[in-house]
């Protein structure tokens, strides 16, 4: 398991439509999404192996959620880690929308 002495730092990547985790410099996570209008639907988050066990998915998804929020766009949690995520925390809860159908069919015209 890889051990790091500094902090990990998030970083929105716009023309990947990911956030990454970073580790000394290095990509240890990502969280996907893909904005539709006002709403930001992430479909999927991972984490190295390398990394497992550190709790960088939280930290990843945390500052995520929270740059949605100073964006002033709205959640869509189609990845189940950011669902599981939102439910243990509801000062997102004014900002999230229900995973629908047509969310669903977009995303997946969205992704090829």
């Amino acid at each position: 398991m890889s051990r790091s002495s500094a902090a990990p730092v998030v970083q929105r990547v716009d023309f990947g439509h990911r956030y990454d985790i970073l580790v000394d410099g290095r990509r240890a996570g990502l969280t996907a999404y893909r904005d539709r209008g006002e709403q930001r639907v992430f479909f999927h988050t991972e984490v190295d192996d390398a990394y497992a066990g550190q709790g960088l998915a939280a930290q990843l998804v945390q500052q995520a959620l929270v740059d949605v929020l100073q964006a002033g766009k709205r959640i869509v949690p189609v990845c189940p880690y950011v669902a599981k995520f939102l439910k243990r925390h509801d000062e997102f809860a004014d900002i999230t929308d229900p995973v629908t159908p047509d969310v669903l069919r977009w995303l997946e015209t969205e992704l090829g």
